[in-house]
């Protein structure tokens, strides 16, 4: 177990691609920090299953965010995957949808990097790991708070790989295509309403169509990239952002 000894604090860990990176990060050894919003019954399972601590503290808000990584300790591996979507067009988008949006998808992530990476720094060991999409490198309508926020993900990840290059610290991106989560099921209502579409018109003409392999992204797939990144061997790997998107992004 090759994270025996590291601390992995995941954001969005309690369902969909933030669990199953979680998941394999515990099961290489990594003592992980469980985060997120859900059923207190289910999260204390997944503490159980996973040996994990848990916190349930608010990333919309800097203050929550820094009490946080106060609890968390020294981080090694910090995963930023919370997020959330609103899908409207751009003149009749929401304010405080859009502040909620960028407060979760983008400025969460700067406030953990930027506390986290002083004790990476000290040991001369860190991974930052940002779970962007496909929607950091290409648009789609009606998503313009997603889509900035992911582009914002994608540019924060190359910065931050560039100021820690010397310091045996690795910042990447993944970015994954439609990944059958609660996040990807719970846009459909909003996907049908905007585009005056049925729920199988939006799954196969909106969210398939833009992949080429016609199936969803598994949560499994994302992870294995992730825990491939902390490896030594991922090391010289740093400033990427890695497609896994059916081949989305490929035209």
């Amino acid at each position: 177990m090759f994270l025996q000894g590291k601390t992995a604090l995941v954001t969005g860990s309690t369902s969909g691609i933030g669990l199953a990176i979680a998941r394999a990060l515990a099961g290489e050894g990594a003592r992980v920090i469980l985060n997120g919003f859900g059923d207190a019954a289910e999260i204390a399972a997944l503490q159980a299953e996973l040996g994990a601590d848990y916190s349930g503290h608010d990333l919309t808000r800097a203050e929550e965010i820094e009490a946080m990584m106060q609890a968390a300790g020294e981080v090694d591996i910090l995963v930023n995957n919370a997020g959330t979507q609103h899908v409207a067009p751009v003149d009749q988008f929401p304010v405080d949808k859009w502040n909620l949006i960028l407060a979760l998808n983008l400025t969460a992530a700067f406030h953990t990097i930027r506390l986290a990476v002083p004790a990476m720094k000290h040991k001369g060991w860190g991974r930052i790991i940002n779970t962007g999409s496909a929607h950091s490198l290409v648009a789609s309508p009606n998503k313009s708070a997603y889509v900035a926020a992911k582009h914002g993900i994608a540019g924060l990840t190359k910065t931050v790989a560039l100021e820690v290059a010397t310091h045996g610290i690795t910042a990447n991106c993944i970015s994954p295509g439609y990944v059958w989560t609660p996040l990807v099921e719970n846009q459909i209502p909003d996907t049908m309403k905007s585009r005056n579409l049925t729920r199988e018109q939006v799954m196969n003409d909106v969210l398939l169509a833009a992949q080429p392999t016609k199936k969803f992204v598994t949560v499994e797939q994302v992870a294995a990239l992730a825990l491939f990144l902390c490896r030594d061997e991922a090391s010289a790997i740093t400033g990427a952002n890695y497609s896994i998107d059916g081949g989305w992004t490929a035209a």
